[in-house]
């Protein structure tokens, strides 16, 4: 349910569940981590969905045997933050709970008009994963963090580029939108691309 395209440089990994809004398994967190730590040699590592939402975070059933509290999110965010390739998610719909984890570690986030974005683990009861507030919180500002994790709040795609939280809004295809925004890093060499990532921190 985890599809990888390879195209030169360039690697689309596509969560491909829409009959359960592409909530995730644990096997589909972790073969999201391989990809993830397999990307060295891309260029570019574009994460994106099929449906009307981006992933709504942990499976329900898996998230009740233990999932919503695995490891598996931390190193899937780790594996991205670390990446020198340029990490784009493109945001088909809906980022919700657990999947936040790996859009926020993107470089660049890209969403449909109609896309929310919301973390409830103050209702839920659970922590966020570690890296998460302050990766909200270095996008977004420290109050508009609480209003995501401590007020719950759904902030709409027109909101979230105001607020920072994505960078474009993309009336259209989404994917096409992030290889546009890809193509100058993938035309260049996978040295120059990395290095001028590290300049940027």
């Amino acid at each position: 349910m985890i599809e990888l395209t390879k195209d030169g440089g360039v690697w689309i990994a596509t969560i491909n569940r829409p009959d359960k809004a592409n909530s995730l398994t644990a096997d589909m967190l972790e073969q999201l981590c391989v990809i993830a730590e397999d990307a060295r040699e891309a260029r570019v590592l574009i994460l994106t969905g099929i449906g009307k939402v981006f992933s709504a975070g942990a499976d329900l059933d898996a998230a009740k045997a233990g999932l919503a509290t695995s490891p598996l999110w931390e190193r899937l965010s780790g594996a991205l933050a670390r990446l020198d390739a340029l990490t784009i998610c493109a945001a088909n719909g809906t980022v919700a709970g657990g999947a936040m984890g790996m859009f926020l570690a993107c470089d660049l986030r890209v969403a449909v008009p109609g896309a929310k974005f919301f973390y409830p683990v103050m209702k839920l009861g659970f922590l966020p994963q570690p890296s998460d507030p302050n990766r909200l919180a270095g996008l977004v500002g420290p109050s508009r963090a609480r209003m995501i994790l401590m007020a719950g709040q759904k902030i709409p795609a027109d909101e979230a580029l105001a607020w920072g939280l994505i960078d474009r809004i993309v009336d259209g295809n989404v994917i096409e939108a992030a290889q546009e925004l890809a193509a100058d890093t993938a035309g260049a060499s996978k040295e120059h691309a990395t290095a001028i990532k590290r300049l940027i921190g």
